[in-house]
């Protein structure tokens, strides 16, 4: 076996099932309710469904792992209409993918050189963090290396906390924005920096935006990476790829529908490597994410509902613990009284609410784990459930 599984740690999910394995809630008459997992949660919309069962026909025939025109080309519109483009060509620069998450896996394996260095390669990612960045580098042979985001300096991103030493052994830099759990967006200074570093140390950016569509302003919409690299000129979006997802967006999770979009060059090798993993889509399914591409009225109506969620989420718990409102996406990465794991008990125990301990979505970097003292609250359920939650949260909170 590849002995770098044994330097994989356990999801974050089973870690809380053994957190929670010995309490039973006080209150069995309390509804459980889970705002532990970012699974969307409202209603998959009528024509995305029927746009699937209406063409299974084309489970008959194997699909090719470019994927067809038609959903390539409605993904290119989409980026150019969204992200105030002038151009995408569906041909080169971008790749439909089974889902934001194998997409992010399998690119470091087909990014990482780990053979042809002296040192072993860097990955570098934020901290809090998607686990699937920790895992992709260790099983493509790479270190990762952490950027903490604190709430002292509104969760940015200090890239002065990597020496020189590290940078210059880093590949690839996992970016995720708005960022899962703590809702940052960067600002376009921030991607000029990293483009800056990317062009000095030659590593390739791979930004996670899966989150993108979950904003609370109609007007303002959080900025792209491929938007930020058009304003500042960056043609062909040098060592840069985009990953995106309908998951968050449409509420189809089980679709596993996303896609890849960027730097031409990089994407022909991703898509040769992708022909040899086995990754094409589902013929019926690329039909329906064409389709769902293509419309907006279903996003705004799930932008309506989180909104509602936030407002009463603000509401309910403002005058107990210090919330605020993320930039943008559907977690509320709250700051707790005590540790992220007592909390987290707690809540479970006296109020039957699971929540997700923020430290384990980190790790220790930098003499601290950044997520220690916080919860990420996933506000996925429906409008009514999520204000339970938050009233019971309160409730309890109050009697720390």
């Amino acid at each position: 076996m590849n002995p770098s599984l044994e330097n994989l740690q356990l999801y974050p999910f089973q870690k809380l099932t053994r957190l929670l394995e010995d309490l039973t809630p006080n209150d069995a008459s309390l509804t459980p309710i889970g705002l532990h997992i970012g699974e969307p949660r409202h209603s998959t919309p009528e024509f995305i469904r029927q746009a699937l069962v209406n063409n299974l026909g084309g489970l008959a025939h194997y699909p090719t792992v470019l994927g067809t025109s038609q959903l390539r080309t409605s993904i290119a519109h989409w980026l150019t209409q969204r992200y105030h483009l002038p151009a995408i060509n569906p041909d080169t620069e971008v790749i439909p993918v089974n889902g934001s998450r194998e997409a992010l896996f399998s690119f470091a394996q087909a990014v990482i050189d780990a053979e042809h260095t002296t040192t072993q390669p860097v990955v570098v990612c934020q901290n809090p963090f998607y686990q699937i960045y920790e895992g992709a580098a260790l099983l493509a042979g790479a270190e990762p290396h952490f950027l903490n985001q604190l709430p002292e300096n509104g969760f940015s991103i200090d890239t002065d906390q990597l020496p020189d030493a590290v940078w210059k052994r880093t590949q690839l830099v996992y970016i995720c924005s708005p960022n899962n759990p703590t809702g940052k967006v960067l600002t376009l200074d921030e991607w000029q920096h990293l483009f800056a570093l990317s062009d000095r140390y030659g590593f390739v950016i791979a930004a996670d935006e899966c989150y993108s569509e979950i904003y609370f302003d109609e007007n303002h919409p959080p900025l792209g990476t491929l938007e930020a690299a058009e304003k500042l000129g960056r043609d062909g979006f040098p060592r840069l790829v985009v990953f995106s997802s309908l998951s968050k967006r449409s509420n189809v999770p089980g679709m596993r529908s996303g896609f890849v979009a960027g730097d031409a060059a990089i994407l022909k090798k991703f898509l040769l490597y992708r022909t040899y993993h086995g990754s094409a889509m589902n013929p019926a399914v690329q039909v329906a994410s064409a389709a769902a591409w293509g419309d907006e009225q279903h996003v705004v109506e799930n932008r309506r509902l989180y909104r509602e969620k936030f407002a009463g989420a603000m509401r309910i718990l403002g005058d107990t613990l210090p919330v605020s409102m993320p930039d943008a996406g559907f977690y509320l990465w709250l700051k707790t009284p005590v540790a992220g794991i007592e909390f987290c008990r707690r809540l479970y125990q006296e109020g039957s609410v699971t929540v997700l301990p923020g430290g384990y979505l980190a790790r220790e970097a930098h003499n601290v784990n950044p997520g220690e003292y916080f919860v990420r609250i996933a506000l996925v359920a429906s409008v009514a459930e999520c204000m339970e939650a938050m009233e019971r949260i309160r409730d309890i909170t109050r009697r720390f």
